[in-house]
């Protein structure tokens, strides 16, 4: 059971602190790990953060070392009310730029409202300036963050970042809408124009257009969303993915159906049926000029 803040004893609100710096610091350091590869010059302003709480730790070790001694008990954030759940970096992958900064921003927000708060708990004057202090640098940590951008974020870099987010965008969004948007074109048109040529009725072509269409994209969305949670492949979320894809597979399937809204059933059957063949005809080529291109190279 969770314990209120004001019910802290001085010595457990700097082990409170303490345990809070460690844990800030290995956020750090796994958000500077996660975003090495595509966001070097970002990856590198969280080690300098995570070099900053490493540096808060050591002063508080050393005015609790000071006060009460070697032990240090356990005490963890989620053991006192009021803090804000910081989830685990492993389970936020795929990390993108945009969170990681957001989340470093809430992370120093609510950090120094614990020092400002435990500062005017104490009694101990030593301790009361250091935590006050630590407020201080903490509510400083934006201009911090600020310095180090202008340093490691060189235009080139930014560049480089910018290209790494839109390649993960169209890893994780574009790719799953392309692929949803592919197979609904392909598998409705079986069952529109099969409805379409047995009814001779361009209602009962609708509405089975429309019911394949909205069934196809509900299986292709749970089946994108299961074949891969994204951990390792950086595909993004599973939830994200399988609605996009299937939102646009019921949107494949419902171009070729909304013809049929036409009474006629001749002049709706056409307009699928053409848009088919163009799709067929000019897929065709493009793979057969692809593979004379990759034969002659």
């Amino acid at each position: 059971m969770a314990k209120s803040f004001k019910d802290l004893s001085e010595q457990e609100i700097l082990a409170l602190a303490i345990s809070s710096e460690e844990t800030d610091a290995r956020i750090y350091a796994d958000f500077a790990a996660a975003l090495k590869a595509d966001y070097p010059g970002t990856a590198q302003i969280f080690k300098e953060m995570e070099a900053e709480e490493d540096e808060h730790r050591r002063k508080l070790l050393e005015e609790y070392r000071r006060r009460f001694g070697e032990h240090i008990p356990l005490i963890r954030r989620e053991d006192v009310k009021g803090f804000v759940y910081r989830k685990p970096v492993w389970l936020m992958r795929p990390l993108g730029i945009k969170t990681v900064r957001r989340q470093a921003e809430i992370m120093e927000t609510e950090t120094r409202r614990f020092y400002e708060r435990a500062a005017s708990k104490v009694s101990d004057v030593s301790t009361r300036e250091l935590l006050g202090d630590l407020a201080e640098a903490e509510r400083k940590h934006v201009t911090l963050a600020d310095n180090l951008q202008r340093e490691y974020l060189t235009p080139e870099v930014e560049a480089q970042e910018e290209k790494a987010h839109r390649r993960l965008f169209v890893l994780q969004i574009v790719q799953p809408g392309l692929a949803g948007l592919m197979d609904g074109s392909v598998s409705t048109l079986a069952p529109v124009f099969a409805a379409a040529f047995a009814t001779h009725s361009s209602h009962a072509a609708f509405v089975v257009g429309l019911a394949a269409s909205v069934g196809a994209g509900i299986s292709m969305a749970f089946a994108e969303a299961a074949s891969d949670d994204g951990s390792l492949t950086g595909r993004g979320k599973p939830l994200l993915r399988g609605i996009v894809c299937g939102l646009m597979t019921t949107a494949g399937g419902i171009g070729h159906t909304l013809p049929y809204l036409i009474p006629e059933f001749r002049t709706a059957t056409a307009i699928p049926f053409l848009r088919a063949a163009f799709q067929v005809i000019v897929g065709g080529v493009l793979v057969f000029l692809v593979g004379i291109w990759i034969g002659s190279s």
